[in-house]
């Protein structure tokens, strides 16, 4: 038995900007900042990017204003996603079909986005219905913090003897391959996202590939 824990950003969809639309423009509107400076968003988990937000712009980082901001953007999300020109990745969708149709293969998230909005992104690409577990970002500013939640719940659906070395991690920056191996799991590494294949090599992935579109390799190394 396999679990495959995806990220979504530059793993398995580019939304073209949306998410990062949606949360500045969600930050602006609830606490007053014209222009909210830009800050890392490539593995960084929704919280811990408020979080960045909230020290920048000096708003206090409560539990209230987390929420204000939250909910913001998920309303937000829900106008940027059509406004934006995004995709599925290359060989996605091939990749996902391909998995979903074995009986010893779970497929699950592993995301810095909140559950609500990691739901809202896969549902506008039509891919939501291949996933029904994994660690999101609505509590954790730490990636390595979801990597662990996304185990905990593994075990759960699963087996609560689950080995991590039977969990895969698919993933486009150096964080999600520490985040893997926080957590004892295997990393497949796609040069999806923001990230040259020299910093992905060097944070030292089990496999790495341009994108998910040589399916043969991947499920070949996953299913070994």
């Amino acid at each position: 038995m396999f679990a495959i824990l995806f990220d979504i950003d530059g793993t398995l969809i580019n939304t073209g900007g949306a998410g990062g639309t949606a949360l500045l423009k969600a930050f602006s509107e609830e606490f007053g900042v014209e222009t909210p400076e830009r800050v890392p968003f490539a593995g960084r988990t929704d919280r811990g990017i408020a979080a960045n937000l909230f020290r920048i712009h000096e708003v206090p980082n409560t539990p209230e204003n987390w929420d204000r901001l939250r909910l913001g953007y998920l309303r937000e999300l829900v106008v940027q996603l059509p406004l934006h020109e995004g995709q599925v990745l290359p060989g996605v969708e091939q990749v996902l079909a391909a998995l979903a149709a074995r009986d010893d293969v779970h497929l699950g998230l592993l995301t810095g986005n909140v559950r609500e909005g990691a739901r809202t992104k896969l549902e506008h690409y039509r891919l939501f219905q291949h996933f029904s577990f994994g660690g999101f970002g609505d509590l954790h500013a730490d990636r390595d913090d979801v990597a662990r939640e996304a185990l905990r719940e593994t075990r759960t659906r699963l087996d609560q003897h689950f080995h991590p070395e039977r969990l895969w991690v698919v993933g486009d920056t150096p964080l999600d391959i520490r985040c893997a191996r926080a957590i004892g799991a295997r990393v497949i590494a796609v040069g999806t996202g923001g990230h040259c294949r020299d910093e992905l090599k060097q944070a030292g992935p089990d496999l790495l590939v341009e994108d998910l579109s040589d399916a043969t390799k991947v499920l070949g190394r996953i299913l070994l």
